[in-house]
């Protein structure tokens, strides 16, 4: 299988990659290519900016959660009609788990046999620029770094300090541009569909980066390893309903994780602040900002019908913000009710609480069965406090949770973690099993 491909890696977080990758993708668009977007590792925000540029699903790559095989197949499967791939790396293009290499950019980038572009944020450096590019390039040279776009220009002379020493080619200048910027808050950037007034980010990139020099880079990447993916859509009869919370305030999914849900289940999208609950079988709450409309979600229809519908047996699996929308309450610039499910009481801190990879197996008494693996991630600045007697669905072998390593709180088929799983087909098959018995009740 061959599919035109490149990686925007950076030096370090910030130094632009977000900003240049999404510019590329907008500025190859406008040249009339069907562009599939990526990001490596567990982000939900920078996707968001992906798709609303490419009218296409961006999809994570992630070694930890997905495999090496998961992330090979992974693109596979989505570049089906696309006519060329760019995938966005994370932090500095070395930076992988624990200081190693594993879940890095240059991990992903040698998984998909890929060439890369490296984004060097140029402020304060003229010729150091290009001895900090020369390490990049020699550092692993599996690695391809088939050009670099220096950011953060100041001035042609500028430019000319940098061009005298070039070790690596230049394939981009980008002036320093502070509407270039997209704002952040907590958990990131903030989504897609909250800006107004966006900076057409391809124009800028077709302004000062040579476009179709880069194309020229991906189309000559290669056949990818493996045999082609079969991208056969499934055709199997779905026997049940599953509706998914989907709004501002819960919008954390994974794209992979609602393609697998949608292969054995009809996906029903429903808003927790606006709409009344929908008629289905099981329900599914992503992450988000749940703290930011807790004033609406308090208010909402949906918030006593849910509890009701869980008392009578709905299996539900929250995460992040939908485990503490399920708590009793959430306290944020004051105390809010929500579904009142869960045993305890959620509260943002205004400070981290956990980032990073899990690894976690289930354990009796919830819809998961014994010893059933679960890899995902977390990231929050909120905790759950809970009864010494709560109940978990997962023991941790890495990550944080809910309390003393356990994750997954739980009563009756309702389980709120602050895991964000990647899904297995175990995982699905657990769910909508739980979802057939309540259909059968």
């Amino acid at each position: 299988m061959i599919i035109p491909r490149i990686v925007i890696a950076g030096t370090h977080s910030g130094c632009g990659k977000t900003t240049i990758a999404t510019g590329l993708m907008g500025a190859l668009a406008a040249r009339g290519y069907a562009v599939q977007p990526f990001k490596v590792g567990p982000d939900f925000i920078d996707p968001t900016h992906h798709a609303a540029i490419c009218g296409r699903p961006s999809r994570n790559l992630d070694p930890f959660m997905m495999g090496e095989e998961g992330v090979l197949n992974t693109f596979k499967k989505a570049c089906a009609g696309a006519d060329v791939a760019v995938v966005e790396g994370v932090m500095g293009m070395y930076d992988g788990l624990e200081g190693a290499d594993t879940c890095s950019t240059a991990h992903v980038a040698r998984i998909l046999s890929a060439p890369v572009l490296l984004v060097v944020d140029v402020k304060g450096m003229s010729r150091s620029a290009n001895a900090m590019l020369k390490g990049y390039a020699s550092f692993d040279p599996s690695i391809r770094i088939e050009g670099a776009i220096f950011n953060r220009l100041g001035s042609q002379n500028h430019k000319k300090m940098i061009e005298a020493s070039l070790s690596v080619r230049a394939l981009g200048w980008i002036p320093k541009r502070d509407d270039l910027e997209v704002k952040s808050r907590h958990l990131g950037l903030r989504m897609a569909g909250e800006l107004k007034d966006k900076v057409r980010l391809g124009d800028v990139i077709s302004k000062y980066v040579d476009v179709d020099a880069i194309m020229n880079v991906a189309k000559a990447a290669g056949p990818l390893p493996g045999p082609a993916r079969d991208a056969t859509p499934s055709n199997s009869v779905h026997k049940v309903a599953i509706g998914v919370a989907r709004d501002a305030a819960f919008c954390f999914y994974y794209q992979d994780n609602l393609d697998l849900l949608s292969s054995v289940a009809q996906l029903i999208y429903f808003s927790p602040m606006d709409d009344k609950l929908p008629d289905v079988d099981a329900l599914y709450f992503g992450g988000g900002y749940p703290e930011l409309y807790a004033k609406e979600l308090e208010a909402s229809r949906c918030r006593e019908k849910l509890k009701k519908a869980i008392d009578d047996g709905m299996p539900v699996y929250a995460e992040c913000g939908g485990l503490m929308y399920l708590c009793q309450s959430l306290a944020y610039d004051k105390d809010y009710r929500m579904a009142g499910v869960l045993p305890a009481r959620a509260e943002m801190t205004g400070r981290i609480q956990a980032l990073g990879y899990v690894k976690a197996e289930s354990m009796n008494g919830s819809i998961f069965p014994e010893g059933m693996a679960m890899y995902g991630h977390e990231f929050h600045y909120s905790r759950v406090t809970c009864g010494h007697d709560a109940r978990f669905a997962f023991r941790l072998l890495r990550g944080k949770g809910i309390k003393c390593g356990r994750d997954g709180l739980f009563e009756h088929n309702a389980i709120g973690t602050y895991t964000h799983a990647y899904f297995t087909r175990e995982f699905v098959a657990s769910l909508i099993s739980a979802a057939e018995l309540y259909n059968k009740s």
